[in-house]
């Protein structure tokens, strides 16, 4: 892009072209310079719930995760176009979130990770929507949406650049997009814990080592490096898998580690898979380079990893929870025991977020208010209203593009209801 002063724009796509208004206090897409951020789509009209003809027919061969599928492409390409770009040239990463009872309590004490959602016919709508040339993919198995009935949430995030885009994969999984490369940046989809024999080990371990190997390839493959790795997504089953996780983390990136998010409760593909993760790095031959943020003002990161990091005019926030510098529960984050009903603690770690947020962005010259992309989980979703209503005082004007998931079940600090995934942007 030719120099100028580089702001936010939030995007509305036209009514009249159907595409829903969100209720909710976030903005559909934002553009950014050369950047677009498509908030969560799903197939809402967010009046009545989902469209009644989005409701699989008796005896018709379409399923229903299929007909929301497409709905749902339809009003992101529509809402991509509006951003200034083209879905299927510009698209570089795609987060799926599908929704499944499974795994349940039983599943997990036993093993079994996987959240059995049959994905054929969601597979069937994404390549027809970006004609077989899929970007990189974050693909997760969550318990629960926004609104009723939806099976399936949707988010990309696109990059507007001339430069021609090259996809790579891995030689045991040739018909997947492993990686995509477009101008500076190389990013790749989650890998799981399967090896070229099509086994998953059993240990923790030795799943990472698998998960981590492919992650070099494929960074390899591109022109990249774990060296270049600017912002990471780890997805674990069991939340008590953090600390080991850390400690592994630790052997693939000794020193420079990316800003890193951390989703607890991930329900995988496959059952036997413990650990995925997906990576966004620079290119080997950039003129771009990492810009570590840290400060003593804000808590510590929970563990081997920067509280941001900053490329250009992007901020790449790792795992935000209401944590002191200890990695526990802050205090005052939590209900007294003993007076149940006193206190609103989405509410408190929301504001205790926030202002966090906020100095680490001042540590980068930002603030707050420049949030583009947030994904936020709760443990249940009865926090999302007090949680929400915190979140919008920040943002008197365009608000972020946004997804809220619901993961029903404890996260990884005790006490925890909520855990927020950023993306912010650094005037210049």
């Amino acid at each position: 892009m030719a120099e100028q002063q580089i702001t936010p724009i939030a995007i509305w796509p036209g009514l009249e072209d159907g595409v829903p208004k969100p209720i909710m206090p976030y903005s559909p897409a934002i553009r950014l310079g050369d950047w677009v951020f498509i908030a969560g789509q799903l197939a809402s009209d967010f009046k009545t719930g989902v469209p009644k003809e989005l409701i699989p027919k008796s005896g018709g061969s379409s399923t229903g995760l299929q007909l929301q599928s497409d709905f749902i492409f339809k009003n992101m390409a529509q809402t991509v176009q509006a951003a200034g770009a083209n879905m299927r040239t510009d698209a570089v990463k795609i987060w799926e979130w599908f929704v499944s009872n499974k795994p349940d309590a039983q599943d997990i004490a036993s093993g079994n990770n996987a959240h059995h959602v049959d994905i054929n016919s969601y597979e069937r709508s994404l390549h027809q929507a970006f004609d077989n040339k899929c970007p990189s993919r974050s693909s997760i198995g969550i318990k629960e949406l926004m609104w009723l009935g939806t099976k399936i949430e949707l988010e990309v995030m696109c990059l507007i650049t001339e430069d021609k885009t090259t996809y790579y994969n891995l030689d045991s999984d040739p018909e997947k997009t492993g990686a995509l490369r477009k101008g500076d940046w190389v990013f790749i989809s989650n890998q799981n814990p399967e090896n070229h024999k099509g086994e998953i080990p059993e240990s923790l371990e030795a799943q990472f080592d698998v998960v981590m190997s492919k992650i070099t390839e494929l960074s390899e493959r591109s022109g990249s490096s774990l060296e270049n790795a600017v912002k990471a997504e780890v997805f674990i089953s069991h939340p008590n898998d953090f600390i080991a996780i850390d400690q592994l983390w630790k052997k693939w990136f000794p020193n420079n580690p990316p800003a890193r998010f951390v989703l607890p409760r991930s329900a995988m593909q496959a059952g036997d898979s413990k650990v995925e993760v997906s990576m966004m790095s620079l290119v080997n031959d950039t003129s771009l380079s990492k810009k570590i943020i840290e400060t003593s003002e804000a808590p510590e990161p929970l563990g081997h990893e920067p509280q941001a990091v900053q490329v250009d005019y992007l901020l790449f926030y790792s795992t935000q929870m209401a944590f002191d510098s200890s990695g526990k529960i802050a205090e005052g984050m939590t209900r007294n025991n003993a007076a149940p009903w006193y206190g609103r603690p989405a509410q408190a770690q929301m504001r205790y977020m926030m202002s966090n947020i906020n100095t680490i962005a001042e540590a980068a010259g930002s603030s707050v208010e420049n949030i583009v992309r947030r994904a936020c989980f709760h443990n249940d979703l009865q926090w999302f209203a007090e949680s929400i209503e915190e979140w919008a005082r920040y943002f008197p004007n365009d608000k972020p593009a946004s997804t809220t998931i619901g993961l029903n079940d404890s996260l990884v600090i005790d006490g925890s209801n909520t855990l927020l995934d950023l993306i912010a942007y650094v005037p210049k």
